[in-house]
């Protein structure tokens, strides 16, 4: 059966609105993960707070509506739990932007420990000893915590004090920037400290 111009438009029309409503859902769906806003708000009552911080008192959603679309901005839920939930008018867009750029400068100052490692043999000669050290306190320095590890090969097995020894020694140098969390601890062959920086001092 062939359509007419006419009935074939209007299913046309009907499609797009369908996909219109769709994506606005979507949209809408994604952008307020953590908050309900505006028609989204069905409770009975709601505790409305205006813009400025003043208390506008206790009314139905329709009306908190009303009184957001006076004044040109959203009504926001933003406290679901309370008895009943509290709603505020605001520009939630900018509210958005303000609350992304908070969570952005704070993931920027915030400073992840890592675990650095440090790898010396029980002969290690005083120059490469103080390459190791050098590096170890680089490393507490930016706040990180070190792991020094002496492995021991073959017959050096019979000699772990000569370990020890050496890793309390670069323990030692390293007291300024560090504590050392541990007594030395011998795992098979291998025998480690680990070293945490030290909380710098507040400028004066």
């Amino acid at each position: 059966m062939v359509e007419s111009p006419a009935r074939a438009g209007a299913l046309l029309w009907t499609w797009v609105l369908s996909r219109s409503r769709f994506c606005i859902w979507r949209c809408v769906t994604i952008a307020n993960a953590a908050y309900q806003i505006n028609e989204e708000i069905r409770d009975r009552e709601v505790r409305l707070i205006g813009a400025n911080g003043d208390q506008m008192g206790v009314m139905s959603s329709a009306e908190a509506q009303r009184h957001a679309d006076d004044v040109g901005l959203d009504l926001v839920k933003i406290s679901p739990t309370a008895h009943p939930p509290v709603c505020k008018l605001m520009d939630y867009g900018k509210f958005r932007f303000e609350q992304s750029k908070r969570e952005k400068e704070a993931r920027k100052n915030q400073h992840v420990v890592e675990v650095k490692e440090v790898r010396m043999s029980p002969g290690i000669d005083i120059g490469d000893f103080n390459t190791k050290l050098r590096n170890a306190q680089k490393f507490l320095a930016e706040g990180n915590r070190v792991k020094v590890t002496v492995r021991f090969r073959g017959r050096e097995m019979a000699h772990t004090d000569i370990g020890r020894k050496l890793l309390l020694d670069f323990a030692q140098q390293c007291g300024e920037l560090a504590t050392m969390d541990k007594d030395p601890k011998l795992e098979g062959r291998h025998m480690s400290i680990f070293l945490s920086a030290k909380p710098a001092k507040p400028n004066k």
